[in-house]
């Protein structure tokens, strides 16, 4: 099977965890809850009962990985394209 590439995919190879450890560390549960408002970050937030909620939520994985996005740029650090 051919190894699938996403030079433009400002998301590639950053996995759903990283993503929400690093919004958990830079910005907080709060925040994402305020942005994001769905109950596994309002209520007694962990990355491992969010992972599963996110998993089979698509709608608001989207959410969360344009949350991440933003809060990169805004920090002055975009995700490396290529």
């Amino acid at each position: 099977m051919a190894e699938s590439h996403q030079p433009n995919n400002p998301l590639h190879g950053i996995t759903l965890e990283a993503i929400l450890t690093e919004l958990a560390a830079r910005i907080g549960w709060r925040a994402m809850a305020a942005d994001v408002p769905i109950r596994c970050f309002m209520f007694d937030p962990t990355v491992t009962s969010s992972l599963r909620f996110l998993r089979k939520t698509p709608w608001a994985r989207a959410k969360v990985e344009q949350l991440f996005l933003r809060m990169r740029w805004e920090l002055g650090d975009p995700p490396k394209q290529g």
